[in-house]
């Protein structure tokens, strides 16, 4: 009976064991007014945030890997008109949905990002086809859109992505601009009533493997096949197995800039600041004193989770390693 038990205990302790999974996802960050959230818009936030974490979690609790959790859970996004991305998206200056997406796998810095699609129905797809079927990182506008007519990726009408809402926000928009007889050449985006967008997640996985992805429809107002930080790896979307998993949402040209989610891996990697510290200096410090604002989701390779803005609301979510979830939209 000893010999017996001696054996069990040497094969348990030779049995590889399975690390901590985690997910957490955001759907924007920005400046909304509490009393004019509906209870509806609330309910509807809440629950597609809900969607999208089990979405993720359970490929998760399965043994898959964090590139098909994060893709999966943001696809609930991409395809929920609540949210800026996919068939949420704001209109450009043109009237347009112009949408961008990026993933990127932790095991070997590999990713892959679209820009400027308008006929991919969900964006974070072909990014991860860029990266996996392609010598390549980024492809933009018809270029993005060929390589994923080609690669087999749904490709709808451009009014699949209208929704009256996001339709309306544009024509508010271009009153302003009107009224404010300032060249739509040089207006600003809408950036303050309609920041609210931006989806993303990052996830890890059992056998240790961060990814991270960011969807998104831009700014509202948007012009010149203007591009944001969400496409741009190391600015608005990172991913480490060593450090963390980086995504981000606000105001893209100062993610840009700063390279905010690069930024707080190498915190991370070259003066061992924990993900939590990295996160709160970057958000609140070097992209409060440059004028940014937003937020970002993270996850380290211990499978913390941070969820830290710099603006009045964030939607966001997450389940943690012990199973918990939770969703969250103010302060």
């Amino acid at each position: 009976m000893k010999a017996i038990t001696i054996a069990l205990l040497f094969f348990i302790a030779m049995t590889p064991q399975a690390k901590p999974i985690a997910i957490v996802v955001h759907g924007g960050a920005g400046r909304i007014d509490r009393d004019a959230l509906t209870p509806e818009r609330e309910r509807l936030y809440h629950a597609t945030l809900e969607q999208s974490l089990r979405a993720g979690h359970t490929i998760l609790k399965r043994g898959g890997s964090a590139l098909d959790a994060v893709e999966a859970a943001i696809v609930i996004m991409e395809d929920a008109p609540v949210f800026n991305a996919g068939r949420g998206a704001v209109f450009t200056a043109e009237g347009k949905n112009e949408l961008d997406a990026s993933i990127m796998d932790g095991r070997a810095l590999q990713a892959g990002a679209v820009g400027g699609v308008t006929t991919v129905k969900n964006p974070i797809r072909a990014a991860r086809a860029v990266m996996e079927k392609s010598p390549h990182v980024l492809f933009t506008n018809q270029g993005a859109e060929k390589f994923a007519s080609d690669n087999g990726l749904e490709i709808v009408d451009p009014k699949y992505f209208f929704t009256e809402r996001r339709w309306k926000q544009i024509q508010k928009w271009l009153k302003q601009q009107e009224a404010t007889a300032k060249p739509q050449a040089t207006a600003e985006p809408d950036r303050h009533a309609d920041y609210f967008g931006t989806v993303g997640c990052v996830a890890l996985d059992a056998k240790g493997n961060i990814a991270a992805g960011t969807s998104t429809g831009g700014m509202t107002g948007k012009r010149f096949g203007r591009i944001g930080d969400s496409p741009i790896i190391g600015a608005g979307t990172y991913a480490d197995n060593r450090t963390a998993g980086i995504s981000c949402t606000g105001h893209g040209e100062y993610f840009i800039r700063h390279a905010v989610a690069h930024d707080i891996s190498a915190r991370i990697a070259y003066i061992k600041e924990s993900l939590a510290k990295a996160a709160t200096d970057v958000v609140h410090t070097v992209l409060k004193q440059a004028g940014g604002s937003g937020g970002i989701i993270g996850i380290d390779a211990q499978g913390n989770v941070v969820m830290e803005f710099n603006t009045n609301a964030m939607t966001r979510g997450s389940i943690d390693t012990t199973g918990n979830l939770k969703t969250a939209i103010f302060k």
